[in-house]
C-alpha cells in the first residue's frame, strides 16, 4: 500500500466517523509569534482545544505538513526527518477514549492489516502528588480491542527498570505519557489544560536491541527505550484535566488530539525501520544513486549523506512552497541551512555539478496531488533552490580547504567560514566533527556572536558615511553613478552570494569606487554577469522609488543598509522593481535617479584588492 493510498484511507476512514477534512496549515504559522514553524498536527488546532468553537463542527481530520529543526542534528540515521506529515483526528468536547481506541485500532488493524502482535501500547502511570490516578480505562479498552482479534495483552508497569515481563501495555510516567502545551504536570500554569495519553508503538524486532554492537544491548528493552526495536507510530492524547489553584480538575468538555506521523505507519507496513527507503522517497533516491553513481546503504557515510540529501530537499521543497525563501534571518536562515547541507552531502557522493533543482522537482510530482501548492509554486521553488545552490557552491571548495591540516579553531575563523563561505556555523561545527578537531562548541559560538556583532557595528560605520563622504556632489552624472552602485551591490549578492556588503564607496562625476566584502578574485565570467545583471535591470526601465519608515520596519522588511539610528528614527528606503520583485531594497540619504532608464551602459573597468577580505570595483556608466 502506497503513502498517498495510507494518506487518503486515514481520511476517508474518519470522515466515515462524521469528521470534516480540513487541509493542511502552512509550515509557516499564522498569528502565532512564540514559533517559527508548525511542528505538530495539534499546533494549528490549540484555540480550538482551549474551547473556541470550530467553523466545521466538533470532529475534524487532515493530514498536517510539520517542521521541527531539533532535529536537523539528528537527520543521517534511520528514522528521524526534519519534515514529516502528521495524520490527525481531533474530538472538540465530543467523543472520548472509548470511541478513540476504537477507531485507530481498526483503522490500524483492519484498514491497514496491521499484524496485531507486533503493536505495543504505553498509558499514563499515573500519580499520587496530583492526584491522578492509573489509566486503568484505557488499558481496558485497549485489551478489549487486542482480545477481540485473538491478541492477549497484559499490562506491565515498571519495564524501564524490570523489562518487558511479556506484556503489551505499559505504564510510564509523566514525561512519556502526559500532554500539555508546558509539558508536564508541576510546568503547568493554572487555567491550561492537559491530559495522559496513550501512544502506540511497531516491534521490528528482537534483534534490532540485542545486536553486540547495540549500546542498548545490557539495558532493559521496552517499547519507550531508544534501542532501535521500536518505533511510535501514534499518540492519542486524551486532553481531561484543567490545572487549577487548587490542583486538576476534570473537564466537562474532554478533548481528543490524535497525531500519527505517516511516514512511521509506511515503515511499519513493510516492517523496514529506514524511513528513506518508503516509496515516498523512491524516486529522489534513485535519482540521486545515477548522479552519484552510487546505491544506497552499501556504506554507512555515503547512506548517511544519501539521507541528508533527501531529507533536506524535501523539507526545503516545502518550506519554499510555504513562503520561506533562503535568506539569513528567521525561518529562510533554515531553508538555507538545509539547502547547503544537502549539497556539503552531496560533495561527498561526489555530485559536483548542480543537482537539487532536479530533486526538488521529483518531490514536487510526488507531492502535488495532495499538496497543489507544490505544482503552482513549481517554478518559484525550482529558481529558488538553483540559485541557492549556486551561491553556495562558488565557495564550498574553498571553505572545506579552512579545516584541512588543522589542530584547532578560532571563533573569528569560524565567522570567516559564515562571512565568506557561506558556511551557516551548524555546518563548520559538522566539518570540525569530521577532521576530528577538538573544539569548545559553547566558547566557539560565543566568539562567533562576538565578531559578527563587531562585523555589524563596523558595516554601520562604514555604511554611515556611505552617502556623506562618499559623493563628491549632488550634479546628475554623479547622481546616476550613486544610483548605479544600488544596482551593482544587488547584482554582486546574486552572483557571488548573500556574504557581500557593502565596505565604502567614492563616487564622482567620472567613475564609481565600490568596496565591499569577499575573499576571491572575481573571474571574467563572474565581472560579465555582474555587468548582464545591472544592464538588464537598466533595459527594464526600473522605477526607483523612495519612502519613509521607521528604521525598525525598515529591518523587518528586509532592507539593507545604516542600521545605527536608534528605534522609531525615519529612514529613507529606495527600491528599485516592481513591489513584489525588488531588483534593490536600501536605505540611503543620497540622490538617486527617477528611473533606471536614465542610467546607460553599466560597465566595470578594473576589479582588485582593496584589503584583507575585501575587494574593489570601479566602474563607469556610458
Amino acid at each position: 500500500m502506497k503513502s498517498n493510498e495510507i494518506r487518503q484511507k486515514y481520511l476517508d476512514f474518519f470522515e466515515s466517523k462524521k469528521h470534516s477534512i480540513i487541509s493542511s496549515a502552512s509550515i509557516i504559522p499564522e498569528n502565532d509569534s512564540t514559533t517559527l514553524f508548525t511542528g505538530s498536527g495539534m499546533q494549528p488546532m490549540v484555540p480550538y482545544l482551549l474551547g473556541e468553537k470550530h467553523p466545521l463542527g466538533t470532529r475534524v481530520a487532515n493530514s498536517q505538513k510539520c517542521f521541527r529543526t531539533d532535529d536537523i542534528k539528528d537527520i543521517g540515521d534511520n528514522r528521524h526527518t526534519t519534515f514529516f506529515e502528521m495524520l490527525g483526528n481531533w474530538s472538540l468536547g465530543d467523543y472520548f477514549k472509548a470511541e478513540q481506541i476504537d477507531w485507530i485500532f481498526d483503522f490500524l488493524i483492519k484498514e491497514l492489516k496491521f499484524n496485531p502482535n507486533k503493536l505495543y501500547i504505553s498509558v499514563y502511570r499515573g500519580n499520587d502528588n496530583f492526584n491522578i490516578s492509573k489509566d486503568s480505562e484505557a488499558v481496558e479498552l485497549w485489551q478489549n480491542k487486542f482480545k477481540s482479534v485473538g491478541v492477549k495483552a497484559e499490562a506491565v508497569d515498571n519495564a524501564e527498570i524490570n523489562g518487558m515481563k511479556n506484556g503489551r501495555i505499559f505504564y510510564y510516567n509523566e514525561k512519556e505519557n502526559w500532554w500539555s502545551r508546558t509539558g508536564v504536570p508541576e510546568n503547568m500554569p493554572n487555567n491550561e489544560l492537559g491530559g495522559p495519553d496513550s501512544e502506540m508503538f511497531w516491534d521490528f524486532g528482537e534483534h534490532l536491541g540485542l545486536h553486540e554492537k547495540s549500546e542498548w544491548k545490557d539495558k532493559p528493552c521496552h517499547p519507550a527505550c531508544d534501542c532501535g526495536r521500536f518505533l511510535e507510530i501514534g499518540n492519542n492524547v486524551f486532553m481531561q484535566f484543567i490545572k487549577t489553584s487548587n490542583g486538576f480538575k476534570e473537564l466537562k468538555n474532554k478533548n481528543i488530539d490524535f497525531g500519527g506521523g505517516l511516514e512511521r505507519i509506511v515503515v511499519a507496513m513493510t516492517d523496514n525501520p529506514d524511513v528513506f527507503l518508503c516509496d515516498l522517497f523512491t524516486s529522489a533516491r534513485k535519482e540521486i544513486e545515477r548522479l552519484s553513481k552510487t546505491k544506497y546503504g552499501q556504506n554507512e557515510n555515503d547512506t548517511k549523506s544519501f539521507r541528508i540529501i533527501m531529507d533536506h530537499i524535501r523539507a526545503a521543497v516545502f518550506l519554499i512552497g510555504d513562503g520561506a525563501h533562503p535568506s539569513n534571518k528567521d525561518q529562510g536562515y533554515f531553508t538555507r541551512r538545509l539547502i547547503r547541507r544537502a549539497v556539503r552531502s552531496a560533495y561527498d557522493l561526489n555530485i559536483n555539478s548542480n543537482f537539487t533543482s532536479d530533486v526538488a522537482k521529483i518531490i514536487i510530482d510526488e507531492y502535488s496531488n495532495h499538496y497543489s501548492n507544490l505544482s503552482d509554486k513549481e517554478k518559484v521553488i525550482l529558481d529558488e533552490m538553483e540559485k541557492e545552490e549556486s551561491k553556495f557552491r562558488k565557495t564550498l571548495k574553498e571553505g572545506l580547504k579552512q579545516f584541512k591540516k588543522r589542530t584547532d579553531i578560532t571563533g573569528q575563523e569560524i565567522f570567516n567560514l559564515y562571512q565568506s563561505y557561506g558556511f551557516p556555523i551548524e555546518l563548520s561545527f559538522e566539518e570540525l566533527d569530521k577532521e576530528k578537531i577538538k573544539y569548545d562548541k559553547i566558547k566557539l559560538k560565543k566568539e562567533f556572536e562576538e565578531y559578527q556583532k563587531k562585523h555589524q557595528e563596523l558595516s554601520r560605520t562604514a555604511s554611515a558615511g556611505k552617502f556623506k563622504g562618499g559623493l563628491v556632489d549632488s550634479e546628475e552624472k554623479t547622481t546616476k553613478l550613486h544610483t548605479a552602485t544600488h544596482l551593482l551591490l544587488a547584482a554582486l549578492r546574486e552572483v557571488l552570494g548573500d556574504h557581500v556588503i557593502q565596505k565604502g564607496s567614492n563616487i564622482t562625476a567620472e567613475r564609481l569606487r565600490f568596496d565591499f566584502l569577499h575573499s576571491e578574485k572575481m573571474s571574467s565570467e563572474e565581472k560579465s554577469k555582474v555587468e548582464d545583471l545591472v544592464n538588464e535591470a537598466i533595459n527594464k526601465n526600473l522605477e526607483v522609488l523612495c519612502e519613509e519608515m521607521p528604521l525598525e520596519e525598515a529591518k523587518e522588511k528586509g532592507a539593507m543598509g545604516i542600521f545605527e539610528s536608534k528605534y522609531g528614527e525615519k529612514v529613507n528606503v529606495y527600491s528599485i522593481g516592481p513591489k513584489d520583485n525588488k531588483f534593490s531594497y536600501e536605505i540611503c540619504r543620497g540622490p538617486h535617479v527617477k528611473n533606471t532608464s536614465e542610467l546607460g551602459e553599466f560597465k566595470i573597468k578594473k576589479e582588485q584588492s582593496s584589503s584583507s577580505g575585501v575587494r574593489r570595483i570601479k566602474a563607469i556608466l556610458k
